[in-house]
């Protein structure tokens, strides 16, 4: 019982780094869509407001995605 709680010990950094890159990941993503979506609706001059604000808010994502680190307290 001793050594399966050693081996799960030692495997929760590892699954913490990939669960935090996976997390950026999906955020790069997501940011990089709503910016295409932003895009596409900025082609018509009826969606053009909604569009910006799509496209700014896919920007401000990518770029969390990007660069925002988020320290756990222990």
């Amino acid at each position: 019982m001793d050594t399966a709680n050693q081996t799960l010990s030692a495997r929760h950094p590892l699954l913490a780094l990939g669960g935090r890159f996976l997390g950026h990941a999906a955020a790069v993503v997501l940011g990089f869509v709503l910016i295409i979506v932003g895009l596409a609706l900025g082609v018509t001059m009826i969606m053009l407001p909604v569009g910006v604000v799509v496209a700014m808010m896919g920007v401000a994502i990518l770029v969390m995605g990007l660069f925002a680190r988020i320290d756990e307290k222990s």
